[in-house]
């Protein structure tokens, strides 16, 4: 080796360039290629292996006469590759200066011939290494005047599926340098110049560390092995570290695919329901669709399936989640700290992101539960370059509503299915687009004569650009529609048919940029188009009386532009600081009335009406919504965090149930409805225990919110011409503390989790029909101050494991009939003020056992079973407390959802 050195050193000191002129072009190249097209536009002869150029991305270029030199460096640019002209021949070396003189006392008087590792000399490593001999990874390029550091960029990919990998963390040994990759597996980690040892750290994937000689900047990809020993041990985490380095409060990630280990009604796998047993997620009782979060209602919650927002979240009356676990790949829960990027809605952000397809091989996965099945396939189309996943989910028994205790209930029937599509295709080193699909539908039927159906529609498209290491954007286009219909046949004159829609069409531009090493950006601008069809009503058969009726459309439009930045001022140090400025137009063509200022909104008060013509805009909102947040680190893994948010929304739904039903209607801000606006402020503390094993946080909020709406005695919401008759607006406030310990790993995992919270709202105004509970703050319908939760597993063996769930929760508030009076000689009851009492407290235990197949690597499947009782104790707990009037007195009857154990086999295989 030291003699083919000196001959090279030799050689160069009779080096000459070349002068001579080259005239080529390039459009998308390989290196390879590029080499050739110069080898024939000159006389210059190349030496070089092939090998070196698999991972250098594809050349662009056009020369006119250009000098050899010139073109060459730009060819060269983005690899590792220096090269050098003798004559003619132009010879390439992967990283290594050829030096035709070494520097004075380059050996330090040693004789063995091994180099020292000196910031100011150069060193020669062995890209590969012998058998036995660690291979080093050399990354940029080694130029004769040593550059101090280096930045190394690149992805973290599965190593079977080709998919991206996020949330890895990269750390340099015996240092503090990290770097954690991002959704789309990128990360760039800054290091001084020289050799180090990358360690690659993921609670899904086995450990691994890897040599690196960093020259100057360059490009290093990882491929990770997934670690099947921790596929039970975290059943919802955050990336590791994560939870306490962030600036962000109130941020939980879910672990889809170890929810299978949670016992839930009927074996079916529910992200929502798995998110309401976390601090601060409630939903008002069992069965019931929608959730609140720290306070808010349930239409306050923005849910997006790949930016697209889902507007009814769950499937057959409220047992199920409309997402489908099995084609999920991420969950985020933001109800605190919420991203400049996120607008419209007060109280939370579900951001949901389909998984992407596998691009090397097919596979699958699946269930067969009581009620439903499920499967989800994943084909690649061209080998590592595109693929698609395809899901789908349907009911086969209506048995569930005819084992329910409720008479009424026992001669219905419901059903639904849905199914998931995404296509995802790389373009190209900087390029990739992804398509989504998902369309769900439901039908029940309560009583023989009605039948009730609705579906979720959504598409997204999403173009992903990488412009260089620094700046990437993404541009999405997103379509969702909700819609629902009932159908009441009674075969006599009241028969009808009527129907509901919402159409939401939206575009927006997202870029990052990184700003040097303490700077992180976000910026961009949306827009979406709202498009209401407020319901319609039509004759149903031949004999019915009924008259058509269509109340006229709504149309709106919001947009928004934000910008923030992540600035870390010191190790210790980390601030959040985003601006949101949203605005909204209502538009035409409509007619609306105009009320008299200063009274009640009454069909007395009216004073005219105003017509607006098409896309006319009737009025207009807006308004700056700050997002800050910070962290101090108290310790290496101890942190306070605090943050404050403001938020509008301009779209309300409107119910006159407890929870959201799948009649709930939505109704845009108008010329009589103001958008709704909030302002939390929160406070956390963030510790991690032995290792990281134990993750501890304490959270507290405090939230005022405006225009909260709510509704008149007896108001009439469907088909209603003039609903904001039966509107009222008012102020809202909740707060609360939140505490969470979650075990990471070791044979007993989980979490406990315990919230104390009170929810007020506050209906005040000079007219009475306008107040309520003399206008003072009263609890609102899903204040519950107590929630306590367990979610526990334990591991016997790698294949069989014990899983247990217990909920405590205070009994939601409800008004109650305190007595009589007469007035002219008739009895009426007189109630309590509005939400002064409470229904009784809710409790449940859930049990389940967990059977992994055996774990052998070659087979056709590898299967699952779950074997779970929901409700172990048989707990009766009330879901809502009606009152009956019979023989002058009246009488309290409370119902129930479950009120005996529900035993469940479920089948699960992963091929």
């Amino acid at each position: 080796m030291r003699k083919l050195l000196l001959l090279l050193m030799l050689s160069m000191q009779s080096m000459l360039f070349a002068q001579q002129k080259i005239s080529v072009s390039f459009t998308d190249v390989s290196v390879a290629d590029a080499i050739q097209k110069i080898e024939a536009a000159s006389s210059l002869t190349f030496y070089f292996d092939e090998t070196w150029f698999k991972q250098a991305e594809p050349v662009s270029a056009s020369f006119t006469n250009t000098d050899a030199n010139t073109v060459l460096e730009a060819v060269f640019a983005q690899t590792n590759l220096n090269f050098y002209q003798d004559g003619n021949r132009v010879i390439l070396t992967r990283n290594s200066v050829i030096y035709d003189d070494l520097p004075e006392n380059y050996f330090n008087g040693k004789t063995d011939g091994k180099p020292v590792v000196s910031s100011d000399k150069p060193v020669f490593f062995k890209e590969g290494g012998s058998s036995g001999e660690e291979t080093v990874a050399l990354v940029g390029k080694e130029k004769s005047s040593a550059e101090k550091t280096a930045t190394i960029t690149g992805y973290v990919r599965d190593a079977v599926t080709g998919e991206a990998v996020p949330g890895v963390l990269l750390s340099v040994k015996g240092s503090n340098l990290d770097a954690v990759t991002d959704d789309r597996g990128f990360y760039a980690l800054k290091v001084p110049s020289g050799q180090h040892t990358i360690e690659i750290k993921s609670l899904n994937y086995t450990q691994a560390s890897r040599k690196v000689m960093a020259y100057s900047n360059g490009r290093l990809d990882f491929r990770v092995t997934e670690n099947p020993n921790v596929l039970k041990e975290v059943i919802v985490h955050m990336n590791e570290k994560q939870n306490f380095r962030t600036a962000v409060t109130g941020v939980t990630n879910i672990d889809v695919e170890n929810i299978k280990n949670i016992p839930l009604v009927l074996g079916e796998r529910d992200i929502f329901r798995v998110a309401t047993t976390l601090p601060g997620i409630k939903t008002t009782g069992e069965g019931s669709a929608g959730f609140n979060v720290r306070g808010g209602k349930e239409d306050q919650n923005l849910i997006l399936l790949d930016d697209a927002v889902l507007y009814n979240p769950s499937h057959f009356l409220g047992f199920f989640s409309a997402v489908n676990p099995f084609t999920t790949g991420d969950v985020m829960i933001y109800k605190g700290s919420i991203p400049a990027e996120f607008g419209g809605r007060l109280s939370s952000v579900f951001d949901i992101t389909t998984k992407k397809a596998n691009t090397e091989k097919l596979s699958g996965e699946g269930n067969l539960g009581p009620v439903t099945s499920n499967l989800m396939l994943n084909i690649p189309v061209v080998k590592g370059k595109s693929g698609l996943v395809i899901g789908g989910r349907a009911t086969y028994s209506g048995w569930i509503l005819r084992s329910l205790k409720n008479s009424d209930l026992q001669n219905s029937r419901a059903s639904f299915y849905d199914a998931n599509l995404k296509y995802t295709h790389k373009l190209g080193e900087n390029d990739d687009i992804e398509l989504m699909g998902y369309y769900s539908h439901d039908d029940f039927s309560i009583t023989s004569d009605s039948l009730y159906k609705y579906d979720n529609r959504l598409a997204s498209v999403r173009w992903n650009h990488k412009f260089n290491n620094k700046h990437r954007g993404t541009l999405s286009l997103t379509n969702s529609q909700y819609k629902f219909d009932i159908e009441y046949d009674a075969g006599n004159s009241s028969s009808f048919d009527l129907g509901y829609t919402i159409n939401e069409t939206q575009a927006a531009f997202k870029f990052r940029y990184s700003l040097g090493e303490k700077h992180k950006i976000n910026y961009g601008i949306n827009s979406k188009l709202y498009q209401i069809e407020p319901g319609h009503i039509d004759p149903l058969g031949a004999e019915s009386f009924i008259e058509s009726l269509e109340i006229q459309r709504e149309k709106g439009l919001e947009s928004g532009a934000f910008i923030s930045d992540d600035f870390e001022i010191t190790e210790k140090w980390l601030v959040s600081v985003g601006v949101r400025y949203s605005s909204y137009l209502a538009m035409g063509a409509s007619t609306v009335r105009t009320y008299q200022p200063g009274v009640p909104i009454s069909d007395g008060s009216v004073t005219g009406e105003k017509t607006y013509g098409k896309n006319e805009v009737m009025k207009s909102f807006g308004g700056f919504e700050p997002r800050v947040s910070a962290r101090y680190m108290i310790a290496e893994d101890f942190s306070v965090k605090a943050g404050f948010d403001q938020t509008y929304q301009y779209i309300h739904m409107l119910s006159s149930n407890t929870t959201q039903s799948p009649t709930a209607t939505w109704k845009l801000s108008d010329l009589n409805v103001d958008p709704q606006m909030s302002r939390q402020f929160s406070l956390g503390f963030y510790k991690n225990l032995k290792d990281d094993m134990f993750e501890v946080s304490l959270e507290g909020y405090y939230k005022r919110s405006q225009n909260i709406l709510d509704y008149k005695v007896g108001a009439q919401l469907l088909l209603n011409e003039n609903v904001e008759t039966e509107l009222l607006q008012g102020e809202g406030k909740s707060y609360g503390v939140e505490f969470l310990i979650k075990k990471n790993s070791g044979r007993l995992n989980g979490w406990l989790g315990y919230t104390y919270s009170r929810t007020f709202l506050k209906l005040d105004s000079r007219f009475s029909d306008e107040r309520v509970n003399n206008g003072e703050y009263f609890p609102s319908n899903f204040d519950k101050p107590h929630d306590f939760s367990a979610v526990l597993n334990y591991k016997f063996t790698k294949r069989y494991s014990f899983s247990a769930n217990f909920i405590y929760q205070t009994g939601r508030p409800i008004t109650y009939p305190i007595g009589s009076y007469m007035y002219n000689g008739m009895e009426f009851t007189l109630y309590s003020d509005r939400n002064e009492f409470r229904i009784p407290d809710y409790f449940r235990l859930d049990i389940g056992v967990n059977i992994e197949g055996n774990h052998k690597i070659k087979k056709l499947a590898h299967s699952f079973w779950n074997f779970s009782i929901y409700n172990v104790l048989g707990r009766n707990n009330p879901y809502s407390v009606f009152f009956v009037t019979e023989a002058g007195q009246v009488k309290a009857y409370k119902t129930s959802i479950f009120s005996i154990p529900v035993p469940t086999l479920t089948y699960n295989f992963k091929f």
